[in-house]
């Protein structure tokens, strides 16, 4: 089974609190921030080992970032990804969700034939969860979102448990397809002192607009159909006003509406 890992490079989930934005380019400012494999797609690339290691295959792991991306696919290799592709080019930067999605879906192309395409259900600084389905349909295969268990699996199909708000659906999908995962599939495992070693030996290919033949304005901020127009800070409480109401329960909420009905009729 020939499986590929999308992994994106986000900053330390313990530093968000330190992530600042630039209000003219309505872009992050991440610089003194470490950065680290997105949560999710840890789970990702884990099941993708669990997968290769019952039935065989390959598993590549693939990132479009900057240059410092390329820490994370080291670490991926580490872990036990046999290859990795960093998709770099200044051209990508300030990319949407769709155009993130097509620049990685060129990458794919480039890679030929594969199995199952695994992804984080979200990134932990976006939250959009829009990457992994808009991949899927660029590429035209089946897809089934936050997947929280994968109860079987062979050479030509996948049963999956996707997650509702008060249960699960149990989902059977044909390969070649796409699954988004989230946290509860798995605990993921960490490099080892071998793994470490061998991944200095392993392939890393870095493929840019000219490798992946696509134009610069197909992609990045000028291929984005969205693009992020101001970016401002609201203080919490701000232009806020409070009151309180004392006495027992009833007595207290028949007062709190009697207020809330003269401010409405102000």
């Amino acid at each position: 089974m020939d499986i590929i890992v999308c992994l994106k490079q986000v900053p330390h989930p313990e530093h968000f609190s330190k992530v600042t934005f630039d209000p003219v380019r309505g872009t992050k400012i991440r610089e003194g921030i470490p950065a680290v494999i997105n949560p999710p797609d840890r789970n990702a690339l884990e099941e993708a080992l669990r997968l290769r290691e019952a039935h065989g295959g390959t598993v590549t792991v693939l990132s479009m970032g900057r240059p410092q991306t390329r820490e994370s696919l080291e670490e991926a290799l580490a872990t036990g990804a046999d290859r990795a592709i960093h998709l770099c080019d200044r051209a990508f930067s300030g990319a949407d969700t769709l155009a993130t999605a097509a620049t990685l879906a060129a990458g794919i192309r480039k890679l030929g034939r594969f199995d199952l395409i695994l992804c984080g259900a979200e990134s932990m600084v976006g939250a959009t969860g829009q990457v992994g389905p808009q991949l899927a349909e660029l590429l035209d295969v089946p897809q089934v979102t936050l997947v929280k268990a994968i109860e079987s699996s062979d050479s030509g199909r996948l049963v999956v448990r996707r997650a509702l708000e008060h249960g699960y659906m149990r989902v059977m999908v044909s390969l070649p397809a796409l699954i988004t995962v989230t946290r509860e599939l798995n605990t993921p495992r960490l490099p080892s002192v071998l793994g470490i070693i061998e991944a200095a030996s392993k392939q890393t290919l870095t493929w840019g607009c000219a490798e992946l033949g696509i134009t610069p304005d197909a992609v990045g901020l000028e291929g984005s159909p969205t693009k992020v127009v101001i970016i401002f800070q609201r203080q919490a409480g701000q232009g806020r006003q409070g009151e309180v109401f004392t006495g027992p329960a009833p007595e207290a909420v028949r007062k709190a509406v009697a207020r809330l009905r003269e401010l409405v009729e102000l």
